[in-house]
């Protein structure tokens, strides 16, 4: 069983499936602009495009990984039900900083990630 670790865990299993799905489908609408420019469908400045969807590829990877939900941090709330562990909000005024610190790092990191995987592809993409 998992339990509520303020700015550590704040989802269990089935949560954590769900960020990796949405993770690995934001990937794929990425691979699909790459794809749409390769086949001269669209220009190639419309790599540009593929940085919110790698983005919220990271983000949803990052989320599994750590375990961690940044919109549960964000407004306070836990769901461990898919590991055996309770649903719920957080109430200590540290546990929230601590959970809202967590989901803050977690975008900052996203985002890094998705700076060093964009630019290739848009400089890369813009060379071809």
């Amino acid at each position: 069983m998992v339990e509520y670790q303020p700015g550590v865990c704040n989802i269990g299993a089935e949560q954590r499936r769900a960020r990796r799905l949405s993770g690995i489908g934001s990937f794929g609408l990425a691979l699909g602009v790459v794809l749409a420019v390769a086949l001269d469908v669209v220009p190639a400045t419309t790599l540009w495009a593929t940085a919110p969807f790698v983005f919220g590829g990271w983000v949803g990877l990052v989320q599994d990984y750590y375990g961690f939900c940044v919109a549960f941090g964000a407004l306070a709330r836990y769901d461990l039900s898919g590991s055996g562990g309770a649903t719920g909000s957080v109430a200590e005024a540290e546990a929230v900083a601590a959970d809202r610190r967590r989901a803050v790092t977690i975008l900052a990191v996203a985002a890094v990630l998705t700076a060093v995987t964009t630019a290739p592809i848009v400089l890369l993409g813009g060379a071809v």
